[in-house]
């Protein structure tokens, strides 16, 4: 989720579900140790509870990042072990650890000694010819050792000599008996699974065997997705905002952005699914897409965009009221 769930996003979907949990993108511990921390950790308040997602496979590194993170009011940290790109594999970054389990353990080991919220680990269900389920317990067995209880199970292998980063979303199969099976295996563990889960109905058939789901691109493209999660996974009433309200609520979010200086596309380009299927979505998408980006681009590309929802609806409702009678 490169350059998605950043800190825009994550307050765009905090306003449509009050409970479920956010993560960042995945950030290296080079970036924060190196780069500009400050911009890397920003977050409002509102969107917690929040994790930070890490990359890197130094102990010390990985310790220093989380206690940062502790530092900076995150609920959670968690290491990425699944990522597969290229880029990463470089800096034994992301699911080429797969190989490494002992080393990850050190990881998590050192980031647990470093604070005191949770440190979690996301990872695949094997790499390359690396992909037996006795291979998988084992490096379930080895991290748990270390007292980690949370695994966010992408239920794919990474194939990472040949396939890109895409291709690994997409080619090899999702087997999500293999997660199933590690809860069967490590039932004191809390085992989520992810990777390929479109709905909420699936959300629900996935819960009945294992202790929660992580949606990642479709919660992204689909945003209206999160606004069934409150009641139907947390038994909490369903968020009483519309669409349309949700979009109110983030204008003077944006406002203030904009006075901050941030490029009005940096935000808006995150809530083009939010009428996803729904007449005049269309629409929507192309008018910010075509407008956002121009200098000096103000809240008006948002309004008018808006408008251009309601008066696509009431005509639909027209419509149908006409075809009725």
């Amino acid at each position: 989720m490169l350059d998605w769930t950043d800190r825009h996003y994550r307050y765009f979907a905090r306003l449509i579900s009050k409970h479920a949990v956010l993560y960042t993108e995945m950030i290296t511990t080079g970036a924060l140790i190196h780069g500009d921390r400050e911009r890397y950790l920003q977050f409002n308040t509102q969107e917690s509870p929040l994790a930070l997602q890490l990359g890197g496979s130094h102990p010390k590194e990985l310790a220093i990042c989380a206690k940062m993170a502790e530092e900076m009011g995150y609920d959670e940290v968690n290491l990425n072990v699944g990522c597969p790109s290229d880029r990463v594999q470089n800096n034994m970054i992301g699911a080429c650890l797969m190989g490494h389990p002992e080393l990850v353990a050190d990881c998590i080991d050192a980031m647990q000694q470093a604070v005191s919220i949770p440190v979690t680990v996301k990872h695949r269900i094997g790499i390359d010819d690396q992909d037996s389920y006795a291979e998988l317990h084992h490096f379930v067995k080895t991290i748990a050792a270390t007292g980690c209880s949370t695994f966010i199970v992408h239920a794919r292998k990474a194939i990472l000599q040949g396939l890109s980063p895409k291709e690994n979303r997409e080619i090899p199969p999702l087997k999500y008996d293999v997660a199933y099976q590690l809860k069967k295996d490590f039932p004191e563990l809390e085992i989520i699974i992810n990777g390929g889960i479109k709905t909420i109905n699936e959300c629900l058939e996935h819960v009945n065997h294992l202790d929660g789901v992580m949606v990642g691109r479709e919660a992204y493209q689909n945003p209206w997705l999160l606004n069934q999660v409150d009641q139907s996974l947390y038994g909490a009433p369903d968020s009483t905002l519309s669409r349309h309200q949700v979009l109110e609520e983030m204008i003077p979010y944006i406002e203030e952005e904009l006075n901050n200086g941030t490029y009005l596309g940096h935000i808006t380009r995150h809530i083009l699914g939010i009428f996803h299927s729904m007449p005049g979505g269309r629409k929507f998408r192309r008018y910010i897409s075509e407008n956002a980006h121009k200098p000096g681009a103000t809240i008006d590309v948002l309004k008018n965009a808006i408008k251009l929802v309601t008066q696509e609806q009431a005509a639909a409702l027209e419509a149908r009221a006409t075809n009725h009678n």
